[in-house]
């Protein structure tokens, strides 16, 4: 499906939203731009987009931004990551993204999908940034590092980063959305508008 007029530009409904569009960059866990990211901005379904805002209204009040990692994301990119994973030996990235794991088990992990909730329009990765330090705050794991140490419940981190994983997850819980057991950056909204549907337009 290719239709994007139920999406919007999150920087237009999120004004003080960070970005950081990874897939746009090399600096991922397949070290090249990723298929359609034509644009390093975020799109997101509507609903999702006004959801956010409610969460970015919330966080403001406690001296924090939202930052903004990827959200939409097209079918194609997600094609690239299966052939990436099972076909392309590169592993240039390994020592940053995957040191523990092989590349090939990524799938049986859980690590990549071969569907994505991010194709639907209403999922979205993103960490907090604190207001006065200007810097992103520490979670205990880099964002896409896969890894237990990035699972939501992971304690082998220390108590303030562990806090500061669940300052964040609260408040996506309570904007309505719903948190990913493996990665502390992934959130998905309850009643999201296209639940079966997967679209492919590209990030532009």
């Amino acid at each position: 499906m290719s239709d994007n007029s139920d999406f919007v530009l999150l920087a237009d409904f999120v004004p003080h939203i960070v970005q950081e569009i990874r897939y746009y960059s090399t600096y991922n866990f397949v070290g090249e731009r990723i298929d359609g990211y034509e644009s390093p901005c975020a799109l997101l379904t509507k609903e999702a987009a006004r959801a956010l805002k409610e969460v970015s209204s919330e966080m403001a009040v406690q001296g924090y931004r939202l930052k903004v990692f990827d959200a939409y994301r097209p079918v194609r990119a997600v094609k690239q990551f299966i052939f990436w994973a099972l076909e392309d030996t590169d592993i240039r990235m390994k020592p940053y993204f995957y040191p523990e794991i092989e590349k090939q088990d990524l799938f049986k992990l859980g690590y990549i999908a071969k569907k994505s909730s991010h194709s639907r329009g209403s999922t979205v990765d993103l960490t907090l940034l604190d207001m006065q330090t200007g810097k992103e705050v520490d979670m205990g794991s880099p964002f896409d590092l896969f890894s237990e140490k990035s699972h939501p419940d992971y304690r082998g981190i220390t108590q303030q980063q562990y806090d500061n994983r669940m300052i964040l997850q609260r408040a996506m819980v309570r904007g309505g959305f719903m948190p990913l057991d493996c990665e502390w950056w992934h959130f998905t909204l309850s009643n999201e508008p296209f639940p079966d549907t997967y679209f492919d337009f590209p990030v532009a």
